[in-house]
């Protein structure tokens, strides 16, 4: 069982699981490299105009999305838990040195197992601070979009 169903609350967590067929260091650049992140990690037709990644717990991760129709979200946080190749954990509840943001929708685990024919067991959970959230999160399409954005991820990654 892994760190994060270890810890999943199902009313206020979401849960994303798929094995993938590219290395969990590929997975790991992918993520924590932002000349990466911008060429996947918003689900198409959004895209990531930018990212930013100061990879040490406290530091800052950011990204600054834009949607189909002119839309623009800006996702502010930090690093909670950085353990290479393995576990990337980050919420938009504080920023960069631990300062409280006044913000709060998601704090969010990535886990990258490494399976035996090279591949990776990708986990994501995004937890929530109330059932509301969670509940938006589900209406935003969690499941479909971490979906897209991991296909994204597996298809840019296998051309590096």
């Amino acid at each position: 069982m892994t760190h994060i169903v270890e810890n999943f609350d199902p009313k206020l967590d979401l849960v994303f699981e798929r094995d993938i067929d590219i290395a969990p260091e590929l997975v790991w650049a992918a993520w924590t490299k932002p000349e990466h992140l911008v060429h996947w990690f918003t689900p198409s037709p959004w895209k990531t105009l930018e990212a930013q990644s100061d990879l040490r717990p406290g530091g800052l991760f950011s990204s600054v999305m834009a949607g189909p129709n002119g839309e623009r979200h800006d996702n502010h946080g930090c690093y909670l838990e950085v353990v290479e190749n393995r576990r990337l954990t980050w919420t938009d509840a504080l920023g960069p040195g631990y300062r409280p943001t006044g913000n709060s929708f998601i704090t969010a685990v990535v886990s990258m197992e490494p399976l035996p024919n090279g591949g990776t067991r990708y986990i994501a959970c995004a937890r929530h601070k109330d059932e509301a959230t969670v509940e938006a999160h589900k209406q935003m399409g969690f499941q479909e979009g971490w979906g897209k954005a991991l296909d994204q991820l597996v298809a840019y990654m296998k051309q590096r």
